[in-house]
């Protein structure tokens, strides 16, 4: 692997610009996730929040810039060692993305048979475990079809820790989910962190996350197509002068009442 001075963060991303064709959707993009964060990318409808994350997990290379894991210049490597990479994180995409004909214990037990090699007992077992920690061991031959969203959710946050990966990723996890159900997943998402220590980045505009889980993250500008703000949820409120960032993050609740009060 190409490797050069290690940053010091988990990952590193460098003079980043996303565009498709002639239209920049961000750029200039400079930023550091640090281990055990739990970083949030947030910013208004259009800015390129999904488009930075396809960027960081290797779906769609940058125009320039550069995206460090540890010391490795991830986009200057090969798809080989890309793909190593990325075997040591998991992804919990919005709608879960789940097998519909296979059963929960079915779907989880998906990447340990293809790529981690182990007999049908072992995987049994892990699969037990990871169904367990997300509160669905009594689920395991429930077809998705036939549990509620946020357990959908949470199958599919089971599978994505299938291999123990370093790093976990979000696209709006909350999306579609009642407050109950999204309070469940943030804690989940906590004790994730807290136990195993794993580096968390989420996209997300819902503010009772944002300001629950958040350590990190950064606040992307649809109209200057880059980067205004960046620090913890808490940092940005009490520090930023960009109006943009304040209106975004003294939103109202669907309830009426403020969700950053005490923050």
């Amino acid at each position: 692997m190409k490797t050069e001075s290690a940053p010091a963060d988990h990952i590193t991303v460098r003079d980043l610009t996303m565009a498709f064709g002639d239209y920049v959707v961000q750029q200039d993009l400079n930023f550091g996730i640090g281990q055990g964060d739990i970083f949030i990318i947030m910013g208004g409808s259009g800015c390129g929040k999904s488009t930075l994350l396809r960027h960081l997990i290797g779906l769609q290379p940058p125009v320039h810039g550069q995206v460090f894991y540890r010391n490795v210049d991830f986009w200057a490597v090969s798809k080989e060692d890309r793909d190593r990479i990325m075997g040591r994180a998991g992804i919990l995409y919005q709608s879960g993305a789940l097998w519909s004909s296979m059963t929960l214990a079915e779907n989880v037990a998906l990447p340990l048979e293809t790529y981690a090699g182990l007999d049908p007992a072992r995987v049994r077992d892990l699969v037990n475990l990871k169904l367990s920690l997300v509160g669905l061991a009594a689920y395991g031959d429930y077809y998705p079809s036939q549990i509620s969203g946020g357990m959908r959710k949470r199958a599919g946050l089971a599978r994505a820790m299938a291999l123990d990966p370093e790093i976990l990723f979000f696209d709006e996890p909350s999306a579609g989910l009642d407050p109950v159900s999204s309070r469940h997943l943030d804690d989940l998402i906590l004790e994730i962190n807290a136990s195993l220590g794993t580096t968390l980045i989420l996209v997300t505009h819902e503010l009772a996350s944002i300001f629950a889980i958040g350590t990190n993250g950064i606040f992307l500008d649809a109209e200057r197509r880059t980067m205004i703000a960046a620090g913890s949820p808490q940092t940005m409120l009490k520090e930023s002068g960009e109006a943009k960032v304040h209106e975004f993050l003294t939103r109202k609740g669907q309830a009426g009442f403020d969700l950053t009060a005490g923050a």
